[in-house]
């Protein structure tokens, strides 16, 4: 079972020795307060979800994803040395030094964009050690601890984590998505590249105004929205 962490205000943790996203969802359908951030510590890897209480249709609720995002940013980039470089993958993956390490998931109680959700969980995951011996095998797949970061405590990285998350959602509800896109493009990996997402290839040009995927191909732009990326766990 992972050990107890210390959380800020408007923040509650319980720990899990199980799936977090899970548990967070299910506690959050059991009525639980906004803030919860359900924890696993493991040897190889650290996850973990927090809870929301959207009051806005899920369509805008789901800028939370990048917000998250932003804080882990924010969090590791005040742990780690000046030279590790974090950006964000558009569905929720985070790159380190310009290799994929963990990522972000987003589930909520439903999927109508334009209804309120009761509920809505994101969760991080973040391997910590290489799972091969031999890492040059796979480039594109880094690990937190393989990128000079070695230092850097799990229990305070999530701790961080969830502090810089806090400040970043204060932040959205007094200036909404305009501050928080300003600061996401600055991390975002991939704009300006040719990618693939929802089964669709073109160049990433950015992200409207609720950051959805804006994708040109040979013959349109596509707008993807963020919702898509949303995950049905029942």
């Amino acid at each position: 079972m992972s050990e107890t962490l210390t959380f800020p205000p408007l923040m509650t943790g319980e720990p899990t020795a199980g799936d977090v996203m899970e548990r967070a969802a299910l506690r959050a359908t059991m009525g639980c307060d906004a803030g919860l951030v359900v924890y696993n510590l493991g040897a190889d890897a650290l996850s973990a979800a927090l809870v929301f209480a959207p009051e806005v249709p899920l369509a805008q609720a789901m800028a939370m994803l990048p917000l998250c995002g932003v804080g882990f940013q924010n969090a590791l980039g005040a742990l780690a040395p000046p030279e590790v470089a974090v950006h964000l993958d558009w569905a929720g993956g985070i790159r380190i030094n310009g290799a994929r390490c963990g990522g972000f998931r987003v589930a909520a109680s439903g999927s109508d964009p334009d209804a309120v959700p009761d509920w809505l969980v994101v969760g991080l995951f973040l391997p910590l050690w290489p799972a091969s011996d031999t890492p040059g095998d796979t480039p594109d797949d880094t690990a937190l601890y393989a990128e000079g970061c070695a230092d850097v405590q799990a229990p305070l990285l999530v701790e961080a984590w969830a502090r810089h998350t806090l400040n970043w959602i204060g932040r959205w509800e007094s200036g909404g998505n305009k501050v928080l896109h300003d600061e996401w493009r600055g991390l975002a990996h991939g704009i300006g590249e040719q990618t693939t997402q929802g089964g669709l290839t073109g160049t990433f040009l950015g992200v409207d105004d609720a950051f959805g995927m804006l994708l040109r191909d040979a013959e349109t732009t596509h707008l993807i929205p963020l919702t898509t990326v949303l995950e049905d766990l029942a």
